[in-house]
């Protein structure tokens, strides 16, 4: 076994109630943080997350709970699955108890508005120089829930943690590789979230396969144009973090991402889809974020750049893809 014992979950979405479910199982001591007390009494009760995991059964084993002083309790791992536009809020509140002791696995995939900082920079930025890993690639929750085969990545410049992470959440069902690419990881997981929403507009205006195909090869080009402007490895974005990740969410009908774009491609307008979900859905921030990375490190996303126009500038979705379609003729590398 890993020097690993307890292991606190904070926050409750799908992920991170699947993810306390694999560890319990694998005979850790977990707890499962939730930001709204009333909420983690309901669910400590019925042992159902009915809004963001419906029909999985949440062991006895897990403590569910809305105080941080429980959840981190003789529990050295800390696994942070809030979702990236609250991340910063939660870490606030995580500084102020004793974490001396603690090493933290981010599991959220996005990126910060207005900083522009991946969720490693805004967890060191509230929290100090912290042992931190990031956990990311083609896992959709209800799957891996459901133990369907799944494979993920692990990131860190901590190798020792690296190491001990990779061991913790491996099973049977859920294969874990390592890495030391973490930027790269995080911009993989993050991106992919924009290009599925592209993904779901074409399904939503009926499009087929070829225009599904394209979508998801010239979408990679642009995730690895930025992350390797950003400085990560280019191998990183055609592993699990990247191309994997990009498929499974862009195909996915669990992928609420997809689900999104789906919807607007069909006509309904953005802020009438979002209302019809209580899962945060982590693209429409990424969009916007990754916009204005794209200008800082003057990288050319069109199919970021017009999503970015439909979310945020209210652009027809069918106008969007003949703009797309219709950019100058040039060479495809």
């Amino acid at each position: 076994m890993t020097k690993i014992s307890g292991i606190a979950v904070i926050g409750d979405g799908g992920w991170g109630t699947t993810l306390a479910i694999l560890l319990s199982k694998k005979g850790f001591d977990i707890s499962l943080w939730s930001a709204f007390p009333e909420y983690a009494s309901v669910v400590k009760t019925t042992r159902e997350n009915v809004k963001f995991l419906p029909g999985v059964k949440i062991p006895a084993e897990i403590e569910v709970t809305g105080s941080l002083i429980e959840a981190l309790k003789d529990r050295g791992l800390v696994v942070l699955a809030t979702p990236s536009q609250f991340m910063r809020g939660v870490l606030n509140k995580l500084k102020s108890q004793d974490i001396s002791d603690k090493r933290f696995v981010s599991v959220t995939k996005g990126i910060e508005n207005g900083t522009l900082k991946r969720m490693s920079e805004v967890i060191t930025e509230c929290l100090g120089k912290q042992k931190l890993a990031v956990l990311s690639g083609p896992t959709i929750a209800h799957e891996v829930a459901n133990l369907s085969p799944t494979s993920a990545v692990i990131a860190s410049d901590d190798k020792e943690l690296a190491k001990d992470a990779q061991e913790a959440f491996m099973t049977d069902r859920f294969r874990v590789y390592t890495s030391d690419d973490m930027l790269g990881v995080e911009i993989g997981g993050s991106i992919k979230n924009i290009i599925a929403i592209a993904a779901g507009a074409l399904d939503g205006l009926g499009f087929g396969t070829n225009a599904k195909a394209a979508l998801l090869t010239r979408g990679l080009v642009e995730i690895v144009r930025l992350g390797v402007a950003m400085g990560a490895k280019r191998e990183t974005f055609y592993g699990l973090s990247g191309l994997g990740d990009l498929t499974t969410t862009c195909v996915s009908q669990y992928s609420r991402n997809r689900w999104l774009g789906e919807e607007i491609g069909k006509g309904k307008k953005f802020s009438d889809v979002l209302k019809e979900t209580d899962m945060v859905v982590e693209g429409v921030a990424t969009a916007k974020a990754a916009y204005d990375l794209a200008k800082k490190y003057n990288v050319e996303m069109p199919i970021t750049t017009e999503i970015f126009k439909v979310l945020y500038e209210n652009k027809d979705p069918k106008i969007a893809v003949h703009d797309l379609m219709t950019r100058s003729a040039k060479s495809e590398f």
